[in-house]
């Protein structure tokens, strides 16, 4: 049956359309092939994770070879989420870049964003489906390889140096991650994550299986731009096309947090992580510094794109933050923020991109008088910016109300004022481009400007209103996660 190879679809898929793209050779075609193919892996990952949810965990032998001989699929409650956020991201973000794209990219270099598109999506679903740590450097080397090629594709010449930089940190961070991996595989004999977290135990006290803890965690908070380990992101995020900054920000990195969460919690285990390495000591003081030093720099940044970076590295703190507490509670706020920062950061940085498309720049004085001349950009502006701070009735109130809960759940009442101050850095970066918009007058270069066409609005829109949706109705994404934590720290249902 079908449904019984849904696991290997959703990888195969789109690694078949990338050279099916590339051979097409036509701008629309390949933009058509690739929103179709996306949409595909979405509804595939939408049956996904009902089955998990449903009857458990989906174990999928490529080849009918069984694990750990074989290479396995393995879907349950988080990996299954994140199968959702990142095919739903690029679902959504593809039907914007198609005039966004036009727009900023060479018209004979626009077949190869849509290649490298398809090849960036098939990294990271396979990084998040697969059972295999050795799989997990392929596909992170395919989602890699393609994001530098990306990132080049823009007209402004930063971009290539934005790419490059990112190349030589990324380059860097896989090296770390395949050391790791190789250093589990000399002690263990298995690249098979949960023959890995049986193996593990056993050698845990040798200083080989801390190196390897040591080696995945550097490699791996460097893909995910973890504090310190976060300067390729702000030039990634600001030169990249548009509609390639929301893909990015709404899914790279939070497959990256997905990875530290699968070794932490299933590779090696709670106990090991938290007792052995004293986790908690490293990412939870690393976490606050993220979160108040990329906040600080984000208000006194000028090109609003390089805003929303910093902005992202001080959200991928608060993520970090939740897995350094080790409970139920603060895996649970990591995790629903894996979501809730996805929503609101794609639909920012889309807004940006309709704001580009009229504007022909994100910079933040040319954005003077945009509340009149572009009413439904602004709004939704505003909206995700709210969402950001944590407005009630957003998903920002959702993940920061959580991770509150977490910290006061540990009697750590500090840490949860923090959290509070740390959510007025943003309301004050955020009200610097409102105040401009809103508030100042526009000069006589914007008098021509007009409000961004439906093809942008559209997906726009739908980000902004999924922003308010599961602000309100939380039903699936709180349950899914508090599941996918539970599974993670072993607690009992």
């Amino acid at each position: 049956m079908i449904s019984e190879q849904l696991p290997a679809l959703q990888v195969v898929i789109p690694l078949l359309a990338a050279p099916i793209c590339l051979l097409l050779h036509h701008p629309r075609l390949s933009w058509g092939l690739a929103t179709t193919v996306s949409w595909t892996a979405f509804f595939i990952a939408l049956a996904l994770l009902d089955r998990v949810l449903t009857t458990g965990t989906i174990s999928y032998d490529l080849g009918g070879w069984a694990a750990p001989w074989g290479i396995e699929y393995r879907i349950d409650e988080i990996n299954a989420f994140v199968l959702l956020i990142v095919s739903g991201i690029s679902s959504i973000t593809l039907p914007f870049a198609r005039a966004s794209i036009e727009y900023e990219v060479d018209k004979k270099r626009i077949y190869i964003v849509y290649t490298g598109w398809m090849l960036f999506l098939t990294g990271l679903l396979g990084i998040t489906i697969t059972g295999d740590v050795f799989n997990v450097f392929v596909f992170l080397e395919i989602s890699s390889l393609s994001s530098y090629l990306l990132i080049s594709l823009n007209r402004d010449r930063r971009a290539l140096i934005a790419a490059f930089q990112y190349l030589v940190l990324g380059t860097i961070g896989a090296t770390f991650i395949l050391i790791g991996i190789a250093l589990l595989y000399m002690m263990t004999g298995t690249l098979n994550m949960m023959d890995l977290a049986e193996r593990v135990p056993a050698v845990s006290n040798t200083r080989t299986v801390k190196m390897a803890f040591t080696f995945l965690t550097v490699g791996i908070g460097l893909k995910a731009a973890v504090f310190p380990l976060h300067f390729w992101l702000p030039n990634a995020y600001a030169y990249a096309p548009s509609a390639i900054s929301a893909l990015f920000a709404g899914t790279a990195t939070k497959v990256a947090i997905y990875l530290l969460l699968r070794f932490f919690f299933t590779v090696f285990g709670v106990e090991f992580s938290f007792e052995v390495m004293k986790l908690d000591r490293v990412l939870l003081p690393l976490a606050l510094t993220g979160i108040f030093v990329a906040s600080t720099i984000a208000i006194f940044q000028t090109d609003v794109k390089r805003m929303l970076g910093y902005s992202s590295i001080a959200q991928i703190g608060y993520m970090v933050l939740g897995v350094s507490l080790g409970s139920v509670p603060g895996v649970t706020a990591a995790i629903l923020h894996l979501f809730n920062h996805a929503l609101m950061k794609a639909a920012l940085f889309v807004t940006l991109g309709c704001v580009f498309f009229r504007v022909g720049s994100v910079m933040r004085d040319d954005l003077a008088g945009l509340g009149r001349k572009m009413p439904w950009t602004m709004a939704a502006f505003v909206v995700g910016g709210l969402s950001l701070v944590g407005i009630p009735l957003t998903v920002g109130f959702i993940s920061k109300w959580y991770l509150i809960v977490a910290a006061l759940d540990q009697q750590w009442w500090w840490l949860a004022v923090l959290v509070l101050i740390s959510s007025l850095l943003a309301l004050v970066y955020i009200w610097q481009v409102i105040e401009v918009a809103y508030f100042r007058t526009a000069d006589d270069r914007s008098i021509d400007i007009k409000e961004a066409p439906a093809a942008l609005l559209i997906p726009t829109w739908i980000l902004i209103i999924a922003n308010i949706y599961f602000g309100i109705d939380t039903s699936l994404t709180v349950g899914v996660a508090e599941q996918a934590a539970r599974l993670l720290l072993g607690a009992k249902l």
